[in-house]
């Protein structure tokens, strides 16, 4: 049966009776081939409805809906796992799983989350959000349920793009030395790997992985284990056969028995091979092809442009709407967002200086590096999912005199940690960290809030963190941090600012200068708020209300001694305003630095719970933190007398 294909997204509820006919992936195991094929499609087209309703992670899902579906046919899921990598590719195994009608609620305040979550249903084996996870958590299900005496099967599916984190090999060849029963399923869609797809590698990968194949290669082995060289000379014979269809050498090498490549839309073929390679002992691995957001022609036509969407308009608001409403001449331009402020400085600043390289792990367009890599592409390095690589080679281009600047993620620098120690803050070296997504990012969730970087960055010793109130500032932030000859961050939110106006120069601001923006009155207690980066947006609403005095920090680290002891000096209540944890952060500065010299002052540390912050839009989240302009007022005025 060929597949379905979709040139737009349903705008009402398309027909799915063989997926509204079970809640539980028990029952499509006892289906046919052809109702599998019909199941495919059904699936395929509410995916494409139901992300049209929610928005959301879009292109990934489309290019696995075969894979899920013979997935859950191949394996008695829950009983045996099913461990997705990141978990963009994971839409179609929820609506598999008993979320189908909550799937339109996904990454919304209070619905389903973004990312397969353990909390969420026994089908999610791993909670995921980072890539590169799936082989090591995989290994270990299949390590315990050999320790346990379980008759269980593990597979981990991970994207070609994923298997280039270090991780993701070191857990390769930790299975192939310990012999593992697990299923590895590389989903390749990028031809990253190798393009040998076809009838041949097809027919090929199932005879690799069939009964009758194997039990001949293994009574083979038997027989020739009594001859001299025999065996040796059969296994070679055997690998260059595969390697002339398939990259099957290296992962031969690692110690896992390789299968593929075969289509990943082939349905047919993906099944029979699974169910194949089910049974089988020891560490298999099956390499399918797919096409990133197959079946919808505008995804596979643009596929990065369709990682994911927002939600469409309602049908009856379209229908209503008879003519495209244009701006005014007076209209004022759209603000920029952070990442652009960025992309747009480091362009300007590699043109005044030929030494800068800019430096991405895999976020080209997420942090704004877009035009960059045009201009510069010389001068252009995204090394792929691999954050620990990025910033050790920062390090050694900051060694020969170069100006490495790493643009990355919040909740990804933690995963180069080490690496920012040992390879960067010890040896001094003048790398600078453009650190994106800092604070609540919104519908992506824990795993994705840049909630700790001020807590785990400030320990650091050497280490210049910076965080700016608006777009202006953090212009002149990045400047700062690039002319200072050490280690230096600048940390800013997603999404657009205030709309301060942006200049053209790349005059740097003084590192550790704070910046008074009002002056409280005489009369009643005298309040001073502290606020470092993000939050001096509530923080100028809440100084009106109260008439306080409101003191722009700018810089974590070096602190502002002067401006903070004279706000003691000044003012009855210190009031610490951050958006990062309150542990370690920018409030436990102040009051270190306030402890350090003895003064006695009453302050009020505000800042991210110690908990993790779910998935909403950053607004909401805000708002039951308590660090919307709203909940910081209550707590001040609850602090005083």
């Amino acid at each position: 049966m060929p597949m379905k294909l979709f040139d737009e997204i349903p705008r009402e509820r398309p027909t799915t009776p063989l997926l509204d006919s079970f809640d539980h992936p028990a029952a499509l195991r006892a289906m046919n081939a052809s109702q599998l094929a019909q199941l495919a499609d059904e699936l395929r087209a509410y995916l494409l409805y139901s992300v049209g309703v929610s928005g959301g992670h879009f292109g990934a899902g489309l290019g696995v809906v075969e894979l899920s579906v013979a997935l859950h046919h191949a394996f008695n899921t829950p009983h045996d796992r099913l461990v997705w990598d990141v978990g963009h590719q994971a839409y179609p195994h929820k609506i598999l799983t008993g979320r189908r009608e909550t799937m339109l609620s996904i990454r919304q305040h209070g619905g389903l989350a973004a990312f397969p979550r353990r909390a969420e249903s026994e089908y999610d084996t791993f909670g995921v959000g980072h890539s590169s996870t799936s082989i090591s958590a995989a290994l270990g299900m299949a390590l315990a349920a050999k320790a346990q005496g379980e008759k269980r099967h593990v597979c981990a599916i991970i994207g070609d793009g994923a298997l280039t984190a270090g991780m993701a090999f070191e857990a390769l060849a930790h299975a192939g030395h310990v012999d593992a029963n697990l299923l590895v399923v590389l989903n390749d869609n990028e031809m990253s790997i190798s393009e040998n797809v076809g009838g041949m590698a097809t027919y090929l990968a199932r005879v690799l992985s069939s009964k009758p194949y194997l039990k001949i290669r293994e009574e083979s082995k038997k027989v020739l284990s009594h001859l001299p060289g025999a065996l040796e000379l059969a296994r070679r014979t055997e690998e260059h056969m595969k390697g002339m269809v398939s990259p099957a050498t290296l992962f031969e090498e690692m110690g896992f028995n390789y299968v593929g490549p075969i289509d990943g839309h082939d349905l047919d073929a993906l099944t029979h091979t699974l169910e194949n390679l089910r049974d089988l002992d020891g560490p298999q691995f099956l390499h399918i092809k797919t096409v990133k957001g197959k079946g919808f022609l505008p995804a596979e036509a643009d596929q990065i442009g369709y990682h994911a969407i927002t939600k469409l308009e309602k049908p009856d608001t379209l229908a209503n709407a008879t003519t495209v409403k244009k701006p005014t001449a007076n209209a004022s331009p759209a603000k920029k967002k952070y990442c652009n402020v960025f992309g747009d400085w480091l362009c300007d600043m590699a043109a005044s200086d030929p030494r800068l390289m800019g430096i991405t792990p895999a976020m080209r367009e997420g942090s704004d590096l877009i035009r960059f890599s045009k201009e510069y592409p010389q001068r252009y390095f995204d090394v792929a999912i691999a954050e620990q690589h990025a910033v050790t080679l920062a390090a050694g281009m900051a060694c020969e005199g170069m100006k490495p600047v790493v643009a990355i993620y919040s909740t990804f620098l933690q995963r180069g940690y080490d690496q920012l120690i040992h390879d960067v803050a010890v040896q001094n070296l003048d790398v600078t960290f453009a650190i994106d997504r800092a604070g609540l990012v919104g519908e992506d969730g824990p795993t994705h809030h840049g909630s700790m970087d001020l807590s785990f960055l400030r320990c650091v010793p050497g280490m210049v963190i910076l965080a700016p109130a608006d777009e202006a500032e953090c212009r002149a932030m990045l400047s700062a941090a690039y002319h200072h000859p050490g280690p230096a961050a600048v940390r800013y939110p997603r999404g657009t600012g205030p709309g301060a106006e942006i200049p053209a120069h790349l005059e740097p601001l003084a590192i550790g200068k704070a910046e008074v923006r009002r002056h409280a009155a005489n009369d009643g207690v005298r309040i001073a708020l502290l606020a470092f980066g993000s939050l001096n947006s509530p923080a100028a609403e809440v100084a009106e209300k109260l008439n306080a005095t409101h003191i722009n920090m700018r810089s974590i680290k070096p602190l502002d001694r002067d401006a903070v002891l004279h706000a003691a000096d000044e003012h009855e209540l210190l009031v610490t305003l951050e958006e990062n944890v309150i542990a370690g952060g920018a409030g436990s500065a102040v009051n270190e630095l306030l402890l350090a010299e003895g003064v006695q002052v009453e302050v009020l540390n505000l800042g991210l719970p110690d908990a993790f912050v779910e998935h909403g839009t950053p607004a909401q989240l805000l708002a039951d933190c308590l660090l919307d302009s709203t909940g910081i007022e209550q707590a001040i005025r609850a602090r005083l007398p």
